[in-house]
């Protein structure tokens, strides 16, 4: 527990984000060293200024987390630190990925297969409907469908997920000792049995606007693919679409009819080419190549490892006893350097033998 201490603490000083906050432990050597550097070598790491530096070595943050940490401990939720195992293998991948998430739930943030869905907080009874259907034409895929828990797209999402006995998991722009909005109290309650709560923020923290956007980047990363339902001009459901593209994650827009201001969102992000049109499940386990993955992993093992190399062997044969594996993982478990690795591994999505998945997750065919 003295090591989540300083994660915790490490999360509360000021001027320490999530990009240098993983400066600070790459240099420093892990997060309790960063408590411990003099303030002369913590002044060398590039992008972290005088004013941090001083938070740092004059912090008065631990009381605090251990207020956190009795919290945690208390209501039986998991503290993921951006270096652990159970961290979000496509989230780790992004440059603002939070240092810490907080989560309560049953759900693995692992799974193959995780779609979100976000749209308008008005949505109309053609938006449901379509949030309906999409969920049901996933059920045969186990994907693990992700939304914001606000009203209107994101309740019926969560809520199409429950009734098709999906995993759901809602990203939430406050603390977990609360809910918002209230009236999706019991939504949640269900949520944390088939699915779960993810956040980045401390008990005590109140759903101010400001956190929403961070939160959307959550929903974006943590996600193969984002599905806009229903979406206006402006709001939260393009905010999230923007930073999955930022991302390179797939992007889906339902369209809508020209003029209806509910779709309007929607349309615009096709008409740009920063959605690709679907109208169902089929169109996104297409486009994602889901269904075609079924077919190559019964016809690829049977031919193909017959003429690699030593190294190429190695990776294959680490990838069959461990299953998917997230870029750094796999470096570990094979013992192949990074610099010899790429092409390696380039080779192997030539040939048909790995693909690439979002987050640098790497999959045997």
């Amino acid at each position: 527990m003295e090591d989540l201490i300083y994660k915790l603490a490490l999360t509360l000083i000021p001027g320490v984000g999530s990009v240098n906050g993983k400066s600070l432990v790459a240099y420093c050597g892990g997060v309790k060293a960063v408590f411990m550097e003099k303030k002369r070598a913590l002044l060398k790491i590039p992008g972290i200024g005088e004013q941090t530096v001083n938070a740092i070595v004059n912090h008065n943050v631990f009381e605090r987390a251990e207020v956190e940490l009795a919290f945690i401990e208390k209501n039986n939720i998991a503290s993921l630190f951006y270096l652990d195992k159970e961290y979000p293998v496509r989230l780790k991948q992004c440059h603002d990925s939070p240092l810490m998430l907080y989560f309560k739930g049953t759900a693995d943030l692992n799974v193959p297969k995780i779609v979100a869905l976000v749209g308008t907080r008005k949505a109309t009874e053609y938006g449901r409907d379509i949030c309906r259907r999409i969920v049901e034409g996933l059920v045969d895929h186990n994907v693990l469908v992700v939304s914001g828990l606000a009203y209107g797209i994101d309740t019926w999402s969560h809520k199409a997920a429950l009734d098709t006995n999906l995993e759901t998991v809602g990203v939430l722009g406050h603390g977990l000792d609360r809910i918002y909005p209230f009236a999706n109290r019991s939504l949640a309650e269900k949520m944390v049995e088939s699915g779960g709560l993810l956040c980045e923020y401390m008990s005590n923290t109140m759903p101010d606007r400001e956190n929403f956007p961070m939160r959307n980047r959550i929903i974006a990363g943590i996600s193969d693919a984002v599905v806009v339902v229903e979406a206006g001009a402006t709001g939260g459901a393009l905010i999230t679409a923007e930073i999955a593209n930022s991302y390179n994650r797939d992007v889906f827009a339902v369209p809508g009819r020209l003029g209806d201001l509910h779709s309007e969102g929607c349309n615009k992000l096709i008409k740009i080419n920063k959605a690709a049109l679907i109208q169902s499940a089929k169109d996104i386990s297409y486009l994602l190549n889901w269904d075609d993955l079924k077919v190559q992993k019964k016809t690829i093992q049977r031919q193909l490892f017959l003429n690699l190399t030593a190294d190429e062997e190695l990776i294959v044969n680490v990838l069959k006893e461990k299953g998917d594996l997230e870029i750094d993982t796999l470096l570990i478990e094979s013992k192949i350097l990074p610099a010899k690795a790429a092409a390696i591994l380039l080779n192997l999505e030539f040939e048909g033998v790995l693909r690439c998945l979002p987050g640098k997750v790497y999959r045997l065919l």
